[in-house]
């Protein structure tokens, strides 16, 4: 049990998201993907509440949850655009863990306070052109100067990097050891750093992802995080598998949402008369929806809960994501099903959901990685153990 947080606490907290995302975004979802912009009165109240820091501890100005409590959270969050979340998911997951978990108490103080309240939106910038699920093959490159570091390269789909006044960059050194890849603080207004035009994609509309140019990028010693040069590649692993958690969880919300709508749709519209719901084979789509989404939500708070005690933070992350967010998949799919050619109109939710939750299959780790990731670590353990 989290002591920082009660679960009178939490629960009034999730009772407050729920409100914004049901009162507040659900009905501007349409705005939200017409404009491909988060509207700035979405983002204040956002603010306010907290959420740019909800997973950041009180010490630094954030709500301070832990995993197994950031999963409800993310679950709620889920049911509506994904971009909404996105806005400040960067703070909280892959580029704030990488200051909570491995930043020196000077760089904690330096920024974790401004990316908890929303002053500062932090990018992570790991993905390139040849790297994307595996770090291993970065070939943006850190070189040492006499006043620190220079680090050229170029990153892809960079979420929120038009909008980042901090990007924590992944870079190859030379070390002693060898290769190396460590990772830095760079301030968005840093010379040599240019961001490109956002990305036109299939969907999560309002959620910006860009090009990242780094050219001869110079920053001081005091930002490789951690004070080494070893410390990028456990930063990034580390960051990457507690938010394939948060992932799968918001996959369950997305699936939570198709499953409501399809319900809704079912009882009301008619063919011939008849409800379409009536049609045994309209409830037998529903009832795999439901199944998927009630397994979804299990195996995200176990794994959450495995991942707080430690038990696991190798296959459960994995796990959790390839299951929920294929399963998120299959809830879209079916809810298009089940409104038909209404289903197929792009002013639908479902068709929105659909183009949504494609994207989750791809970031912070593909299927593919997820399966590699653990079918080697089982027989990792089987030959530990042998």
């Amino acid at each position: 049990m989290n002591p920082t947080v009660s679960p009178d606490e939490l629960a009034d907290m999730l009772e407050q998201v729920r409100q914004l995302v049901r009162r507040d975004v659900v009905p501007r979802e349409r705005e939200i993907a017409d404009a491909d912009a988060i509207p700035a009165d979405l983002l204040a109240k956002a603010k306010a509440m907290g959420l740019f820091g909800y997973a950041i501890d009180q010490e630094w100005g954030g709500l301070g949850l832990d995993l197994v409590q950031e999963v409800e959270l993310a679950m709620e969050l889920g049911y509506t655009s994904l971009a909404f979340r996105s806005m400040f998911g960067t703070n909280n997951g892959i580029a704030g863990q990488v200051l909570v978990n491995f930043g020196t108490d000077v760089q904690k103080a330096t920024w974790l306070e401004r990316i908890a309240g929303g002053d500062v939106v932090a990018s992570f910038a790991l993905t390139e052109s040849g790297a994307g699920s595996n770090p291993a093959g970065l070939r943006t490159r850190a070189v040492r100067v006499d006043d620190g570091w220079s680090i050229t390269g170029e990153k892809r789909f960079i979420t929120n990097a038009p909008l980042a006044a901090l990007f924590m960059v992944f870079a190859r050194v030379d070390a002693e050891e060898g290769d190396q890849i460590a990772v830095f603080l760079v301030p968005g207004d840093t010379a040599g750093v240019t961001v490109g035009p956002h990305d036109r994609k299939m969907g999560q509309e309002g959620a910006w992802t860009a090009d990242v140019h780094l050219d001869d990028v110079r920053v001081p010693d005091d930002a490789l995080v951690g004070g080494a040069v070893d410390v990028g590649y456990r930063a990034a692993m580390t960051s990457l598998a507690k938010g394939r958690v948060h992932i799968a969880a918001l996959a369950v919300g997305q699936a939570q949402r198709a499953l409501d709508e399809s319900v809704a749709y079912a009882a009301t519209a008619t063919q011939g008369g008849t409800p379409i719901g009536d049609f045994q084979l309209v409830q037998a789509m529903l009832a795999d929806q439901q199944v998927g989404v009630l397994a979804g939500r299990s195996l995200v708070r176990d794994t959450a809960r495995r991942f707080v005690s430690g038990e696991d933070r190798r296959i459960g992350p994995s796990a959790a994501k390839l299951y929920c967010t294929e399963m998120a998949g299959r809830v879209a799919d079916l809810a298009v099903q089940v409104h038909g050619g209404s289903g197929y109109m792009r002013d639908s939710t479902v068709e929105r959901i659909y183009r949504d939750v494609r994207l989750l299959r791809l970031y912070e780790g593909t299927s593919e990685i997820q399966r590699l990731i653990i079918g080697s670590n089982l027989l990792r353990e089987q030959r530990r153990n042998a």
